[in-house]
């Protein structure tokens, strides 16, 4: 591994060629803060995605896409003397200092949850009005049902076990199914986002992350179909004119080969 001295050096360098691109390539120079805006979350996913193979070279890769667009906001802050990558960093170190007054202050914590409660209580102390105020507006729904959940937990706001959430689980199905029967489309909906709203409680209560999991199924149904699509193809055969039966054989071969 790097040492300090040389891991300061390596942000150094980049910090100069990112004032290098600013002012002589065409495309750094018309760059904006709302125009990386949509690259950033393209990076973000990708680098999850990385994170969710297990790819460790890949997701050294993706941080440093990352990084490179903490540069770019912090450069283009620095050129309306609003903020540097300096104040980015200071920012956020007053912030971990702050929030943290069980390793740089006089708090005793019994446990992580404890943390938790107290890292919110220190939010509400600096000025925010609600617990929910720091979730993002524009996070994808499931994400941010499980931020929500999450926030509202570490101030007391939660069930005690497992169990509870469950039936509660099992309550909603309930009353989802009761509006299928009764076919009317908007309560569907609503009944349907109480039953994925609850599921996703329910995950966190047996310490699974609902996005990862369910991106694991998407990867898990993505590699087992299109195993499925090239085992047909070597037959000679297009999905579309074969039978759902058919499709079984290979979907089943599938399903032992890709768990």
């Amino acid at each position: 591994m790097n040492s300090r001295s040389q891991q300061l050096k390596a942000i150094d360098r980049l910090l100069t060629i990112m004032d290098e691109l600013r002012e002589k390539c065409p495309w750094d120079k018309k760059q904006t803060l709302q125009s990386l805006r949509h690259l950033t979350i393209e990076e973000t996913y990708e680098l999850g995605d990385a994170i969710l193979d297990n790819d460790l070279n890949e997701v050294k890769k993706e941080l440093g896409d990352l990084l490179l667009h903490i540069i770019f906001y912090a450069k283009i802050g620095s050129e309306t003397d609003d903020f540097d990558i300096a104040d980015v960093a200071h920012e956020i170190s007053e912030k971990l200092i702050h929030r943290h007054p069980h390793i740089y202050g006089d708090v005793d914590v019994k446990d992580e949850e404890e943390v938790k409660r107290n890292w919110e209580k220190l939010k509400l102390k600096e000025g925010k009005t609600s617990v929910l105020e720091g979730v993002p507006r524009s996070l994808p729904a499931m994400v941010k049902a499980n931020r929500i959940q999450d926030k509202v937990a570490g101030v007391g706001f939660d069930w005690e076990h497992p169990e509870q959430v469950w039936e509660k689980v099992q309550e909603e199905l309930s009353e989802l199914n009761e509006e299928v029967k009764n076919d009317h489309q908007n309560n569907i909906e609503a009944e349907f986002g109480d039953v994925l709203f609850s599921m996703i409680n329910y995950a966190r209560f047996i310490n699974v992350n609902p996005e990862n999991a369910l991106e694991r199924t998407n990867k898990k149904f993505i590699k087992r179909f299109q195993f499925l699509e090239e085992a047909a193809k070597k037959e000679g055969k297009e999905l579309s004119d074969m039978t759902l039966a058919e499709m079984d054989v290979y979907w089943n071969a599938s399903k032992k080969i890709h768990k």
